[in-house]
């Protein structure tokens, strides 16, 4: 992913990007995006980059001794900050659906920004929602008052966040209505393909925003978008 295709895909939201991915492909039945209703940090939030993945859970106390999770915290801090390129830190709760560990705050956000990740998508707890760091979307499972018994089980492992498998290093693209991996044999022409969908929908946008049509009228924008979409 080069400058210009990170700049393209912070402008334009996550269903954009399923719709692009599907016209690059030729067909429809792509299938790699999150299930169900996630929850924003910041409603304008887009998130783009490569995933450094971790799992967690807070509703017991761990059972390791303390040093062992003291060292595997710090050596999950220093994987996150290893990415190369734009990275999504990606962190799956392992208490899902009974996730009550707020890892996601004022202090884990403004972290993970000054390491040099560029959003969460977790299907965990997010909280202090005044605070988070600025520039820093969190698309989230829940919302909560505590951290719980928080810790870090493991990190650099798949992942699944709302359905959605993710493996280290995929590339994501996530906003408050979810989360995609775009497929790596898109990437390429992920570009021209949200231009030609972009044309696409300017056809049917030109036809009917604003406009009271007849269905004749209606008829031929839409066989005039169907050409354009391919």
């Amino acid at each position: 992913m080069d400058d210009a295709l990170h700049d393209l895909l912070k402008s334009v939201d996550t269903p954009t990007v399923c719709n692009a991915i599907e016209v690059a492909q030729g067909k429809r039945g792509f299938n790699a995006f999150t299930r169900g209703t996630m929850l924003a940090s910041d409603p304008a939030g887009v998130m783009v980059g490569h995933a450094r993945t971790a799992r967690i859970r807070a509703l017991a106390p761990p059972t390791e001794a303390a040093d062992v999770i003291k060292a595997r915290r710090m050596a999950y801090y220093e994987y996150m900050s290893q990415g190369t390129g734009p990275s999504v830190c990606v962190v799956q709760d392992l208490d899902v659906p009974n996730a009550i560990g707020a890892y996601w705050g004022e202090v884990n956000t403004n972290i993970h920004k000054a390491l040099g990740l560029s959003g969460t998508l977790t299907d965990g707890v997010m909280r202090d929602l005044g605070d988070l760091a600025p520039d820093y979307p969190v698309v989230a499972g829940s919302i909560g008052p505590s951290h719980g018994f928080v810790h870090v089980v493991d990190y650099d492992q798949p992942v699944r966040i709302h359905g959605l498998d993710i493996r280290p290093g995929d590339l994501i693209h996530a906003d408050r209505h979810g989360a995609v991996v775009i497929p790596p044999d898109v990437v390429a022409g992920l570009s021209d393909a949200i231009a030609t969908l972009m044309r696409a929908e300017g056809i049917v946008f030109e036809a009917v925003k604003g406009k009271r049509i007849t269905f004749a009228e209606f008829e031929t924008a839409w066989a005039a978008f169907e050409a354009a979409r391919t």
